[in-house]
């Protein structure tokens, strides 16, 4: 008999292809996909999983997430007692850097609009902007926000990073708690939002919020669409305020058609691909913490379920 058994269930990802590399990665273990009335197991590995297979899979020791977005298990009944873990990084990290540099540099520099220009035959010449007007704000500053923050940092961008507890980052203006947010939007021009959905940062920027951006800024949100408030962002589009954005996730995925961002001349849309997953990362980062966990050792990215991250 294994002496370890793991089940796998995700909404979106090929089993196919996770099954064998779990397998893989932790020799004598039982690695079986998770339907109604499976075995009993010591650990699951998931993606927006069912209610169901948390009730029936009573024994579980840890339950690891396959993101690092938990908002959707932290909808459900979580088993008490029972630590929910996150990937830290498994790659996710350098994809979301080159996502939000490539949107900063695109739209300082107005490369959308000399593509625009020569899709038309114009040659055309703008004015090169001062990055000291166009500071960086991350709205989050997790592994994946400290590293976009770096990453913006080294093309000489003044960055700001705002957390809910005090950071300090080497070259970044840090914000912190409720009382700075505020003031961090009103020192960036770019918004950069990474924050994890909580109940606290659900519809965090709306129109109120979006105000307090220096005129003239732009969004890019590669967290959730909860985030922020569609009808708020186009109308502080539509004013003049904001100048743009770059939207990456959205509150019904895949972004319905004729949603007015999909044609929206100063709205730039990605089908939720800032970060993807990378299968084997992920795979070697869920072993080492099995193992950690089965030899008593402390695992990093443990979620703290009563902030919902």
């Amino acid at each position: 008999m294994p002496s370890l058994n793991v089940t796998y269930y995700s909404a979106d990802m090929d089993a196919a292809s996770w099954i064998p590399g779990l397998q893989s990665a932790l020799p004598g273990a039982s690695v079986t996909l998770w339907e109604p009335g499976a075995p009993q197991a010591d650990f699951a590995v998931v993606w927006k999983p069912p209610q169901q297979l948390l009730d029936e899979q009573a024994g579980l020791k840890a339950i690891f997430n396959t993101g690092a977005g938990v908002d959707a298990l932290m909808k459900l009944n979580l088993p008490k007692g029972v630590p929910v873990i996150r990937l830290d990084d498994a790659g996710m990290s350098v994809q979301m850097a080159e996502y939000v540099c490539h949107a900063i540099i695109r739209h300082f520099r107005e490369l959308d609009g000399y593509e625009a220009d020569m899709g038309q035959g114009k040659w055309s010449f703008r004015k090169p902007r001062s990055r000291v007007d166009y500071p960086v704000g991350v709205l989050g500053l997790g592994v994946l926000g400290e590293r976009v923050a770096k990453a913006v940092a080294q093309f000489d961008f003044p960055v700001n990073g705002w957390s809910r507890s005090p950071k300090a980052v080497p070259g970044i203006q840090s914000f912190a708690g409720e009382d700075q947010l505020d003031a961090f939007l009103a020192a960036s021009r770019f918004v950069v939002c990474l924050l994890p959905l909580t109940p606290d940062t659900e519809n965090l920027l709306n129109a109120q919020r979006l105000a307090k951006i220096r005129p003239g800024g732009y969004v890019i949100n590669v967290a959730r669409g909860a985030h922020v408030v569609d009808a708020d962002l186009l109308a502080a589009i539509a004013s003049g305020h904001l100048a743009g954005a770059t939207l990456d996730v959205f509150r019904v995925e895949p972004l319905p058609q004729g949603h007015a961002f999909w044609n929206h001349p100063k709205i730039t849309v990605t089908p939720h691909t800032s970060a993807r997953t990378l299968r084997s990362e992920s795979i070697a980062q869920i072993a080492s913490k099995i193992g950690a966990l089965q030899r008593g050792d402390a695992v990093a990215g443990r979620v703290d379920a009563a902030r919902g991250y």
